[in-house]
Formats: structure tokens, sequence, C-alpha cells
């Protein structure tokens, strides 16, 4: 069964459907999971460091989509292909880089522009959090009004490929064909649903041992933990927050450009529903905690495929956030409950 499909399709399902088709609610729901939590990880870092919720995070990931997008039209044109994953890999290693260094740059400019200042002046965090709030909606108009600005220097012409229709669905041009590896409960499970999950698990398990081992990392945990005792001890908070976002930004383009593969169009608002999906996953796990965000993420994503499965995909949505107030009533902290400060290693 096709993601999209799940993810679009409103249809009423039943729990005979969920029995029969168990692996490929239960696969096409970890790889939807796995987006769900590299984009977690940007909010859990965040609060565990600032403990502030970081509501720019989804155009962060938008951001990402859109330069994925962006170097297969450069590279490939604007015609339209179906490609296998393996003929590909190469353009798809340079998008990963390109999604990477732009959702880094767009969450290091949310950070001096919307975060910065007004810690240093000690502005409450209410204050801040408007802030970020604004900063989501400016970022989401400017990639909206892209045509505009490229129209005011003039280069609406030469960059129709881009630029052109700037807030209708904007589609990569390259659509990857998956390819079925083996079979499991009567589901194909194919090389992209694969490349999605493991590819999310390394990332995770990268960013796990770079914070429990790294100097830097340890840096991370010591500002989580007690940003006064840190800065007694030489800690440069600033360049803490700073290495926050940019780790965060990086989670990002590579969810982004998961995401593309998987579903392969964007638009200027897309961050926002993955956004909110995100944040639930990084609450269920417990926010702060960057394990947290893993099993919240992938919990998330098969609970979701579950339940549409069992109620209809047009009540997904109620059945996550209907999820996620049950759990924190039945453990408010989150499934793991444990701070990024006091994560062990």
């Amino acid at each position: 069964m096709d993601l999209s499909t799940l993810l679009n399709t409103p249809q009423l399902l039943t729990v005979s459907d969920l029995y029969h088709s168990f692996a490929a609610y239960t696969i096409t729901g970890l790889a939807l999971g796995a987006i769900y939590a590299l984009v977690a990880l940007g909010y859990t870092m965040v609060y565990g460091v600032l403990q502030l919720i970081n509501f720019a995070h989804s155009e962060v990931f938008m951001y990402g989509t859109f330069a994925m997008a962006w170097v297969v039209t450069y590279f490939h044109g604007t015609a339209s292909s179906g490609q296998s994953l393996g003929s590909t890999l190469g353009l798809l290693g340079v998008c990963l880089v390109a999604a990477m260094i732009t959702s880094a740059l767009v969450a290091l400019l949310v950070e001096r522009v919307a975060y910065r200042p007004l810690i240093r002046r000690g502005s409450p965090k209410l204050v801040i959090l408007i802030s970020a709030i604004g900063a989501s909606f400016s970022l989401a108009e400017v990639m909206g009004l892209r045509d505009r600005i490229a129209g005011w220097f003039g280069l609406d012409g030469k960059l129709s490929n881009y630029v052109s229709q700037a807030r209708n669905v904007y589609s990569s041009p390259i659509t990857i064909n998956p390819h079925k590896v083996f079979e499991l409960g009567g589901y194909g499970v194919t090389d992209v649903d694969l490349t999605v999950i493991f590819a999310a698990l390394l990332m995770m398990v990268a960013l796990d041992v770079f914070v429990n081992r790294s100097r830097l990392g340890r840096g991370i945990r010591a500002v989580a933990q007690d940003p006064e005792a840190a800065a007694l001890m030489g800690v440069n908070s600033t360049r803490v927050i700073r290495t926050t976002f940019l780790i965060g930004g990086i989670m990002a383009g590579v969810a982004a450009t998961l995401y593309m593969i998987r579903i392969g169009s964007t638009r200027n608002d897309a961050g926002f529903i993955i956004g909110i999906k995100a944040f639930t996953a990084a609450v269920m796990g417990g926010i702060g905690n960057l394990r947290g965000a893993l099993v919240g993420g992938l919990f998330l994503g098969v609970m979701e495929n579950w339940g549409s499965a069992v109620f209809g995909t047009q009540w997904k949505d109620v059945f996550t956030f209907v999820l996620l107030v049950v759990i924190l009533l039945i453990r408010p902290t989150g499934i793991l409950g444990e701070s990024l400060g006091k994560a062990r290693a």
C-alpha cells in the first residue's frame, strides 16, 4: 500500500483491512514515523537546551524539500520521468547535501533573528515563542511569494522553473519507482521503504552518539541541565545554542530528502502538518529526549496508519491527537520522559 494513498485518500476501512494488510500498514507507518522522528529531533533539541519550542522548525523542513526538488530540476530539467532508486543515487546524494545545507542555514537564520536578540535581552519566554511563530509564517510566505520576489529583480523569466505558480504544489520531475526487495506478511517491502527507515535510524544513532560522546555534545547536555553552571565551567552557551539549531536543521534536511523520495511533491505550507505531527511525536516520546523523539516518531507513524485502517483515513488526525492525550494522561512526561540534560551515554 502506497504511503501517499494512505495520507491523502479518504476512505472508510475496517479492522479486517488492518488484519489482512497488517504488514503494509506497519512498514509504511514506520517509514512515515521515521520522517516524523527526524523532524522531531529539531524540536526536542531546542526544547532541551532553551526550554522553548521552535515553531519555525516546520519551515526549516519545508525549505529542505524545495532544495531537493530544485536540485533535481537543475540537473534533470522539467521533463517528468520515473526512475529506479539505484539509478538516481548519485543525484539523490547531491540533493541530500543541498537539503541539509539549506535547512541548516534556515535554522541558523531563525536562531540569529528570532531567538538570539531576545535571549540576550532576557525577554520572557512567551515573547520568544511569539517571535518563533512570526518567523514560521514569514518563512512560509516568503516561499509562497518567491515568484514576486524574483520579479522584483527581473529574474522571474530565468527562474520560471523554480518560482512559477509559487503557491501551488511543486513536484520533483523525477519520480522514484519503488522496487520490491522481499515480501513480509503479504506486503512487498520496497527499496524505498528500507532506505527511508534505515537512513533515518542511521542519522538518529549518529546524533545520539555525537551528543553523548563528543565534547560539544557534552556541552549541549551541560547547558540543557544547568546553563549557569555550564557557563561557570567555560561552556559558551551561544555557541551551544547555535550548534543545536544547526544540528536540528541538518536532521530536517535529511527528513526533507526522504520525504521527497517517498512523496515527491511539496508546497510553501508543506511543513505545517508534518511539523505538528513531529512536535506531537516529540511530546509523545518525551520532549527534550533524543531517543524519545525516535520512539515517539516511529510509534506515531505506525499508530496513525493503524488508526486509519480501523476508523478511516479521514479520521487519522483526530486519532493521532486523541492518542497523544491518552498517553499524556497515563504518562505526563511522555513514553521515555527523560530530559536531554539527564541523558545517559
